[in-house]
């Protein structure tokens, strides 16, 4: 029995892992587990120190992941394969699959920060400890530029600007052609998949949708390609991308892909060659080139975690840079609640509150207040996006609060005026009245 065990990787095209196993022989599963770990309220104390009353996953991603693993499990169905699913540790379900089914290939995207690489050793140990483990195969499967074609023969020469690792991969670098699974049917086993679990069983309140929300879409592949199909093929929108991107307001100011993506719901790759072909057939713009140079600074922060490592989740970032930061919770509860003393700060706190989604221009925003002007630790403010945000991604995430930090990659160290900021981006305090719709503006 071949094993695909699915984590941020959630969907059946253009995924190495799937397709090995599918082409490897004999009968294919898979499998996810809710590991209980991502959803204590006590696992961030370990990493800072401090006893925060939230989990990594909070209930906006966790609903969303829920719905993208219900999708999964209705296209892996469909060919005949099983998706396994647990509300426990990899480490403390797999090995009885493993024994139960014969497993001898597990297949896995290859993960390095942190969280993911304990989770893969305690999984090693629990393995090994069996008769005959199974052999394990991982695959580099969530880059736009694979680590084995960018222009750089060791991780530790990726360059600390943007800037020069962009200029380098677009001219040296190809975008690997896609691959499919189509066609491929096996016999489906009758077996238990097991339920998912409820936000309660997870420990996590339900949800009141919010009609205001800029992010209202729900889960898996077949929402990102009806996302997709809207923003490229019907309403055309990528054609004036880089023009609204630092919008507010709205489904359509972006593109939305960053859940999608960093669940693995669509690859890089595949919104690549969708951007190519628009161009071929639609029209080839600033615009539509400014979606592809954005996939470049995902896959950016990806590679300056692969070279940094640890260091992505140290008070001293990058530059092992010495602030006297300060780590006051009643600020934290200020800043999360939407009740500093800017209002563009406040608006866009209420907005991440209630919906677990926030604008590229706001996030930048509240990370310089937090970090810059008030002076707080900015792995607090990282721990409260790594909770609430929908579309968190630990690279993205950890890469942008450092640069916004000044322990990260940004070689201009820059200040956010806030209140300059609001003026341009929010002129008629529309945004603002909006999300304080109670206040005076």
């Amino acid at each position: 029995m071949q094993l695909v065990w699915y984590r941020n990787d959630l969907r059946t095209q253009n995924h190495h892992g799937l397709k090995a196993a599918c082409d490897a022989g004999g009968a294919v599963m898979a499998v996810y587990c809710f590991d209980p770990f991502f959803y204590s309220s006590d696992s961030f104390e370990k990493d800072l120190g401090l006893q925060i009353k939230f989990g990594k996953t909070g209930k906006y991603r966790a609903e969303f992941i829920r719905q993208s693993i219900a999708d999964l499990r209705n296209q892996l169905n469909a060919m005949g394969i099983p998706l396994m699913v647990s509300h426990s540790s990899p480490a403390g379900y797999l090995p009885t699959l493993v024994k139960e089914h014969n497993v001898t290939d597990i297949y896995l995207q290859k993960e390095w920060t942190r969280d993911e690489l304990t989770q893969e050793n305690e999984l090693g140990k629990a393995l090994g400890r069996l008769n005959n483990p199974p052999k394990g195969h991982r695959f580099y499967d969530q880059f736009l530029f694979h680590p084995d074609d960018i222009p750089f023969d060791h991780f530790q020469k990726i360059p600390k600007v943007f800037t020069e690792f962009r200029k380098r991969c677009e001219k040296q670098a190809d975008v690997r052609p896609l691959v499919s699974v189509d066609g491929y049917q096996q016999e489906m086993p009758h077996i238990d998949q097991g339920d998912l679990p409820s936000l309660q069983e997870l420990g996590l309140s339900e949800i009141d949708r919010d009609d205001r929300s800029a992010f209202p879409f729900e889960g898996g592949s077949k929402a990102a390609w009806e996302r997709l199909q809207h923003y490229f093929w019907d309403t055309k929108k990528l054609q004036e991308y880089k023009q609204t991107r630092n919008g507010l307001i709205g489904t359509d100011y972006s593109s939305k892909f960053s859940a999608w993506l960093a669940q693995g719901c669509i690859s890089a790759p595949e919104i690549y060659y969708q951007v190519k072909k628009f161009e071929e057939q639609i029209k080839k713009n600033q615009d539509t080139y400014w979606l592809i140079f954005e996939l470049i600074w995902r896959d950016f922060f990806k590679y300056v975690s692969l070279k940094h490592k640890e260091e992505m989740f140290a008070l001293g970032g990058l530059l092992d840079k010495e602030y006297d930061w300060k780590n006051n919770l009643r600020e934290l509860d200020r800043w999360i609640n939407g009740e500093t003393h800017e209002r563009f700060v406040n608006a866009n706190m209420k907005e991440i509150a209630a919906t677990g989604f926030m604008s590229n221009r706001g996030r930048q925003n509240v990370a310089s207040y937090w970090s810059k002007h008030l002076q707080q630790d900015w792995r607090l403010g990282a721990a409260y996006f790594e909770h609430i945000l929908i579309d968190y991604d630990v690279h993205s995430n950890y890469g942008n609060w450092m640069y916004n930090s000044g322990v990260g990659n940004d070689p201009r160290d820059r200040k956010f005026n806030i209140v300059s900021q609001a003026d341009r981006y929010d002129q008629n305090g529309e945004y603002q009245r909006l999300w304080l719709e109670d206040e005076l503006f």
